[in-house]
């Protein structure tokens, strides 16, 4: 059986470690590229091809200020994943 794409919902989008690396990172605020790339130690390339899925499945937000692309943790597309795995707690 053929994997989902991981743009097509938050628990194929979150499978990856490096972008919940960086879920992580923005749950503490807004952060340019720059910054993820900064904190991250990842290539800015990487960063924004991340970012675009998490986008895409809606668990980032982006804000454009100025030159500067602003992004942020929306932790709405997260419930599914929560309540899947609060039923084996």
């Amino acid at each position: 059986m053929a994997r989902a794409a991981t743009t097509t919902d938050a628990f194929n989008a979150v499978a990856e470690p490096r972008r919940r690396e960086i879920l992580d990172v923005l749950a503490s605020g807004e952060m340019s590229v720059g910054d993820l790339v900064a904190l991250l130690g990842l290539a800015q390339p990487q960063v924004s091809k991340h970012l675009k899925v998490l986008k895409d499945v809606g668990l980032v937000d982006v804000r454009d200020e100025g030159r500067q692309r602003l992004y942020r943790l929306n932790g709405r597309p997260l419930k599914p994943i929560h309540d899947w795995v609060k039923s084996y707690e």
